[in-house]
């Protein structure tokens, strides 16, 4: 073995983190950007990519976290999860070896202040829906409000498929409304300059609707599926009927109805060439 093949030899095979943050990277997306595509914490996704997997809350965050970071970035996710899984058993025998040994009436097991304060708060929760019960029991006309949260009504729609024919008679300068389906959806809105109109997560059933001055408006989302559209107070099909990132996808009234129905499939035009097809002569 050559002097070089041994120095290969003995550099560190490049770890998991190393890798999605170099996939971070390729694909120009910053960690505040990636943080919002997959509700991650900044500060665990540099954890991440400095592979210290041990110092996230728990094994389970862990490998999730990492498979939600490799789908946004375009790697294999099964791949990546075992990678974690590896390198997360080669460290938990060094930590369990180092945990420190308690003796009986060791101060350090006395719970701390702050479990303290939460079994207080544990109990009057108890205490106050015992009395909530009694009132209920011994009060029935007395009523106490809902504690459901009321969801906003979501966008009618029909029963009937959208048709080219309906997109055609569409005004395409109608305005143009994105509705949330679900809660949480991050979207970033900005023209075709590249200057930033609107980022966010939208709430469940919250609208945003595109200036009607601003030129060439496009979208950046990981949740397409999860967004309705309407023009001019009509819907339109989704971007997506999966959830997909999608980036620079045009979303003005006009482009939105240029785009194909999900499942169209284009019919070439048929062609003279077979009419012209030479005619056998018989031998003479």
């Amino acid at each position: 073995m050559t002097d070089e093949q041994m120095t290969e030899a003995e550099l560190p095979l490049e770890g998991v983190g190393a890798r999605l943050a170099r996939a971070r990277e390729a694909a120009g997306i910053s960690r505040v950007e990636l943080s919002g595509i997959t509700k991650i914490p900044e500060r665990h996704l540099v954890l991440i990519e400095a592979g210290d997997f041990a110092a996230l809350p728990a094994r389970t965050y862990a490998v999730g976290f990492s498979r939600s970071y490799a789908r946004a970035v375009g790697l294999d996710e099964a791949a990546v999860a075992a990678d974690v899984r590896a390198e997360l058993a080669a460290i938990e025998p060094e930590v369990r070896r180092t945990l420190p040994a308690f003796e009986p009436g060791d101060p350090a097991r006395i719970p701390s202040a702050r479990f303290a304060w939460v079994a207080a708060l544990i109990a009057v929760a108890v205490i106050l829906a015992g009395f909530a019960f009694w009132r209920s029991y011994y009060l029935p006309g007395g009523t106490l409000p809902s504690l459901i949260a009321q969801q906003p009504p979501t966008p009618a729609s029909s029963d009937a498929p959208v048709t080219s024919a309906d997109l055609a008679a569409m005004p395409s300068g109608g305005a143009v409304v994105f509705t949330a389906l679900e809660p949480g959806v991050w979207v970033k809105f900005y023209n075709a300059g590249g200057a930033q109109l609107m980022q966010k997560e939208l709430a469940l059933g919250e609208t945003y609707t595109i200036p009607a001055d601003s030129q060439g408006v496009q979208l950046w989302t990981a949740r397409p599926q999860a967004l309705s559209i309407t023009i001019g107070g009509k819907a339109v099909p989704k971007l997506s009927e999966v959830q997909v990132t999608m980036k620079d996808v045009q979303v003005s009234a006009a482009a939105l109805l240029a785009r194909p129905l999900p499942g169209a499939i284009a019919t070439p035009a048929p062609t003279a060439a077979a009419s012209l097809a030479p005619v056998p002569v018989a031998d003479r």
